[in-house]
């Protein structure tokens, strides 16, 4: 499989990412050139393309399939495995945001949760208590967000994401007419 230098770009783009994302540049990588391409491909094609060993495909595939993120396809007649991306762009957007809650906030808060349990009945430093508490408070806002844009469809999540600043706007404007009322 040769790549044009476009995507060869963005494949290598993909990869550097991948790493801030939550998983290696090779598992970048993969995931960048199953996205943008239009069949599914074979590990053979895989290696070609990302000149990467069996191995690496091997792991990478197994690890993308953890992330929900592609899936195997059999072509009748072939006994490869071909892999495809799951669902569209929005939706493997929203499995990352998934996996990374569970893989990063959700161990945090139990841990959290745990130790402010503990601090109560050790009298640990209150000031320490209370920096806890705060950390707490603000991964379960975030992870209680998260879970309810999981909720939304495509569409509303779109709209949502593209009032960006509005949203602000909109709630001072609210908070202008809730001290205005409390002035009467």
């Amino acid at each position: 499989m040769k790549m044009s230098p476009d995507t060869q770009a963005f494949v290598m783009h993909f990869g550097e990412m991948g790493s801030r994302w939550g998983f290696n540049r090779t598992v970048g990588q993969l995931l960048a050139l199953i996205v943008i391409s239009e069949n599914p491909l074979c590990a053979d094609e895989l290696m070609a393309a990302l000149s990467i060993s069996r191995g690496n495909v091997s792991m990478g595939l197994k690890e993308l399939q953890s992330w929900r993120l592609i899936k195997p396809v059999h072509t009748p007649g072939d006994r490869k495995e071909y892999y495809a991306a799951v669902g569209d762009i929005w939706t493997m957007g929203m499995r990352v945001l998934e996996e990374r809650r569970k893989r990063e906030i959700d161990p945090t808060l139990s841990l959290l949760r745990d130790l402010l349990m503990e601090s109560e009945a050790n009298e640990q430093s209150n000031y320490a208590q209370g920096r806890m508490q705060e950390i707490h408070d603000l991964l379960e806002l975030v992870a209680n967000w998260s879970s309810d844009l999981q909720r939304l469809n495509h569409d509303k999540l779109q709209t949502l994401m593209k009032l960006g600043a509005g949203v602000g706007k909109v709630l001072e404007f609210k908070d202008r007419l809730l001290k205005k009322g409390d002035g009467d």
